[in-house]
This record gives structure tokens, C-alpha cells and sequence, in this order.
């Protein structure tokens, strides 16, 4: 408890852990929290579970505990999981899916996603679960990071066009974007015009925490 406490002045790395997909993960207290990062951004616990909690509000609680299934693309330590189940209450299903192994293991022994009832956490890539899932979701938050760039799929049209079918009418997407470039700034400008405007509200919130930029679109019609 030493290192948390002292975390409040600086930060405290706690162990760095090897990975194939990831690289590098790094676990470190920070202002009293343990957080997950890789070399050269936050993937769990720190500015990055701020970031998804705007988007989180900005849906409203009362809309969230309507829904029953909400669908989590990249896992990485869980923190969405922690803000909807124990700010938010949310009680229903959450499904997590997660393409490196490591980072599971690493949520379940430092955060222990494995004790939260409601949620599951699958290890496939979330470009091949999304053309073979049987469920549709009220909720599906994008995540997905390779240390601090995107993978291309989440761009893709194919990616787009199967993240719409399994979207309930009524339900929202929210994509967590970081823009580092012009490059990334406009494949976010390209994003927005993939979501017919007759069947998709799309709204954006760049400058959060400086660099991310997150999508809010909520599929008003089939």
C-alpha cells in the first residue's frame, strides 16, 4: 500500500510485461490507481477510462439500464467494464472481446474482470467476431488499439457495414478514436460520411484529453 500512497506524487511502475500483440505492457500506480499502459499510451484505469465515460454520459445513465446486451470491442484491463458496472449499475450482459491473451490474463490478475458476474470476455479478433456473431447489441463501444494507432479495419467498410447489423434500432456505437496526424484526422472526417444520415445519428467530440477524438452515433432506423 506504500506504492499507492507514494503514487500520489509520482508514478510507480509496478511490473513491465512482454507481449506478441501488444509489445510492451506496463503496470504502474498512478494518483492512487493502478493503470495499464503499453510504451507510449494508456490502455486501462487512467486518462482512457475518462475518455469513454464522457461518451458513457453523454448516453445517460436511465438509456444505458435499458438495454441487455452491450458489446466491448477491445478489452484491454476493463476500465468501461468497471465505470458501467459499478457507476452506471448496469446488471445485463456485457461481452468483451480481446485478441491478445496476455492482456486477459493481466485484467484478471491485477483488475479481476473474472469476478464481475454479468461480463464474458472472448479471445478472438474483433474483425472476424463481428461477421459471426449470432446476437445483436443495444451498445457497442470501439476500442481497439495497437499501442497508440488503430488498426485499418476499423475503417473499413466491411467492418462498418457489419457493425450496423448487429446494432439494434435505437442502439449506439461508441468509437474511441486517437488523432495524431492529418492522416488520422481524416479517416475520422471519412467515418462519419460510412452512416447514412436517414438512418444514423452521428455526433463527434474531438480534444478529449487532447488527442482522442470519440464517435457517438446512435442508429435510429433499420
Amino acid at each position: 500500500m506504500i506504492k499507492k500512497f507514494l503514487s500520489y506524487l509520482i508514478p510507480i511502475p509496478i511490473e513491465i510485461i512482454p507481449s506478441n500483440v501488444s509489445e510492451q505492457l506496463e503496470l504502474t500506480w498512478n494518483n492512487g490507481k493502478l493503470v495499464l499502459d503499453t510504451k507510449h499510451t494508456n490502455y486501462s484505469y487512467g486518462n482512457l477510462q475518462k475518455v469513454l465515460r464522457k461518451g458513457l454520459l453523454k448516453i445517460g445513465k436511465e438509456n444505458i439500464n435499458q438495454m441487455q446486451h452491450i458489446l466491448l470491442l477491445g478489452v484491454a484491463g476493463g476500465s468501461v467494464v468497471e465505470t458501467l458496472t459499478r457507476e452506471f449499475k448496469f446488471e445485463k450482459k456485457i461481452t468483451g472481446i480481446e485478441i491478445d491473451p496476455v492482456v486477459i490474463k493481466v485484467a484478471e490478475k491485477y483488475f479481476h474482470l473474472n469476478e464481475i458476474q454479468n461480463f464474458e470476455v472472448i479471445l478472438a479478433d474483433a474483425n472476424i467476431f463481428v461477421t459471426e456473431t449470432k446476437h445483436i447489441y443495444d451498445l457497442i463501444i470501439i476500442d481497439i488499439f495497437e499501442d497508440c494507432f488503430m488498426p485499418d479495419f476499423v475503417y473499413s467498410e466491411a467492418f462498418i457495414s457489419n457493425i450496423k447489423k448487429i446494432l439494434k434500432p435505437k442502439g449506439y456505437i461508441l468509437f474511441n478514436t486517437i488523432v495524431l496526424n492529418k492522416t488520422a484526422e481524416e479517416k475520422n472526417k471519412s467515418y462519419k460520411n460510412q452512416f447514412e444520415s436517414t438512418k444514423f445519428v452521428v455526433q463527434s467530440f474531438p480534444n478529449i484529453d487532447d488527442k482522442n477524438e470519440l464517435f457517438l452515433i446512435k442508429k435510429e432506423y433499420e
